[in-house]
Parts: structure tokens; C-alpha cells; sequence
């Protein structure tokens, strides 16, 4: 009995693996452009300069003026370690500000601590400098924050935030830039 179980027990594994794997891809197949932009959720609420001058650029646009990690990150939906990007322990006061079109997205006054070694906000800079996207890679359902003006992949945001929102906007360091505030006398 013990063979028995040791020869199917592994095929078996490898086959429902597999079929996971599959599924998985299934999940995050392309989607004709209709399907792209239906499934976008887009939080509006109120005015937003930036939306006025959406960037627009070709991939190989993107590889020129990003660094190959912006260019991973941003452009390809990765993400840095935690505890190494710039940004994770930074305690300056300003604003963060898109590394690929400087689009205004979060303020030293949302970061807080998460522990999880990415910076974290609990609320961008104006609900129209982000939007939602539904992520169902690597076999979780996730929604992931892209940069209203370019569509730059910024991260991801889970509820499980401090008040006022209980939002976590967890993002990455190297699609930030940040922006530090001027002191009262040069104001």
C-alpha cells in the first residue's frame, strides 16, 4: 500500500499542479481591448489638472527615459524586494510624485509604517491621480494601483490600512519621486 500511494501520489501532484498553472495563466490572458478597458475601475472624485494631459508613450519611449528597474516595475508589473527601496523607512516631508510623468500621488502625511518593507499610504494625494485595476496574477485577486496619466504600475492597495480610509496603498520606491515641502520662509 505504502508504493501504492508513493508512485501515484507524485503524478497526481504534478497534474493538479499543472492544471493550477493553467488556470492561472487562463485567468491573466489577454483580453481584447474592450474587455481591457470595461474591467478598469476609475475612483472619480473631483477635479484633476493632471488628467488633462494624459502621457502616451511606446515601450521603447519607456526604456529610454526609465532605469531598467522604473522600466521592470512600472511598465511590467513587477515589484522591488521589501526593505530595499528608497522610500520604505524615508520620513521627509512633501509629496510623492510619479517617476515616469510626475503625476502628483501621495503625501508625507498619509505614510505610515506597515511593517511590510514597501512604502505605504493610506490615501493618494486626490482619487483621480490613481486607478484600480483588478490583478489576478500568481493565484490571488488583488487590486493593483496604476498612475492615472500614464499607467504606470505603482503597486497595490488591501484594506487592512490605520483610519480614516483602513486602506494600505503599499507601493514601490522605484516609481516615486519625492518631492520635498519648502520651509515656512520660502513659502
Amino acid at each position: 500500500m505504502k508504493d501504492f500511494i508513493k508512485y501515484t501520489t507524485t503524478p497526481v501532484l504534478l497534474v493538479f499542479f499543472t492544471l493550477l498553472l493553467w488556470r492561472g495563466m487562463a485567468w491573466n490572458a489577454p483580453q481584447s481591448k474592450e474587455q481591457n478597458d470595461s474591467s478598469r475601475l476609475t475612483i472619480t472624485l473631483g477635479e484633476n489638472d493632471n488628467m488633462k494631459d494624459k502621457v502616451i508613450k511606446s515601450d521603447e519611449e519607456w526604456r529610454k527615459i526609465l532605469t531598467p528597474e522604473e522600466y521592470r516595475i512600472a511598465r511590467k508589473k513587477g515589484t522591488e524586494p521589501p526593505f530595499t527601496g528608497k522610500y520604505y523607512d524615508f520620513k521627509g516631508d512633501g509629496v510623492y510624485t510619479c517617476a515616469c510623468c510626475g503625476n502628483t500621488l501621495f503625501s508625507s502625511d498619509t505614510k505610515f509604517n506597515s511593517g511590510t518593507g514597501w512604502p505605504s499610504f493610506w490615501a493618494p494625494v486626490s482619487q483621480d491621480n490613481v486607478e484600480l485595476d483588478s490583478d489576478n496574477s500568481l493565484f490571488m485577486q488583488r487590486t493593483e494601483v496604476v498612475c492615472s496619466r500614464c499607467g504606470a504600475h505603482l503597486g497595490h492597495v488591501f484594506d487592512d490600512g490605520p483610519a480614516p480610509t483602513h486602506l494600505r496603498y503599499c507601493i514601490n520606491s522605484a516609481v516615486l519621486n519625492f518631492v520635498a515641502e519648502k520651509p515656512e520662509t520660502e513659502k
